[in-house]
């Protein structure tokens, strides 16, 4: 039931950001991971650090060791928060990457510590413009609104800690996840700081799905 839970508010919302990009093209899955896309990119080659995740080619983003202009895509989901140096990876995304080639892309903003201790980063949407801002058509999607974003971060605290009375504790988080996407709708504006000068769309997002040309 807690797994379900899950997918229903991000999972599903990853795999219809990806369905919407699928691509028959020569795709670089970079840290893929044992990711299972080939349903929405079945031409793709596979990259990752770690060998024991049975990638096609093991190796570091931060020097791949592809040719200049080798790829039409490159996807890259839930990779930039583990990264060490996302601008210098972003840079080899961009050099094997075809002319007019898209960027497909997903990371984190608000969520916790995973994948420790090989997380490092989390990323705000002007973070990611500033990061993307010699790319062409660039796209930034918030994953979640801001209320949905706690339901998502009540979510990771059933997964990821225990509790005493664990199962009394767990159930009470589950109704307070429906709560809170409920509470979702009653939204009326939002704002960059607290005193209200500048209005944002969302402020707490749990992650942002990216897409970018070349």
């Amino acid at each position: 039931m807690f797994m379900e839970l899950n997918k229903k508010i991000t999972r599903e919302r990853m795999s219809l950001f990806l369905e919407k990009n699928k691509t028959k093209v020569n795709v670089l899955d970079v840290g893929s991971g044992g990711s299972c896309y080939n349903v929405y990119f079945p031409n793709r080659t596979t990259f990752d650090i770690d060998e024991l995740r049975s990638p096609d080619i093991v190796g570091d983003i931060h020097k791949m060791p592809f040719q200049n202009e080798q790829f039409d895509v490159v996807l890259c989901t839930e990779v930039f928060e583990h990264l060490k140096n996302p601008f210098k990876a972003a840079q080899e995304i961009k050099r094997v990457l075809k002319n007019n080639g898209k960027l497909v892309l997903t990371t984190r903003f608000i969520f916790p510590i995973h994948d420790s201790p090989n997380d490092f980063f989390r990323y705000t949407k002007y973070g990611l413009k500033e990061i993307f801002k010699d790319w062409k058509d660039v796209v930034i999607i918030e994953e979640a609104e801001t209320v949905e974003t706690i339901s998502i971060l009540l979510q990771r605290l059933i997964f990821q800690v225990d509790y005493k009375f664990n199962n009394l504790i767990k159930v009470l988080f589950l109704v307070l996840i429906k709560l809170f996407l409920c509470l979702n709708k009653f939204k009326l504006k939002e704002f960059g700081e607290i005193s209200k000068k500048n209005q944002e769309k969302t402020i707490m997002s749990s992650g942002y799905y990216l897409v970018a040309n070349k």
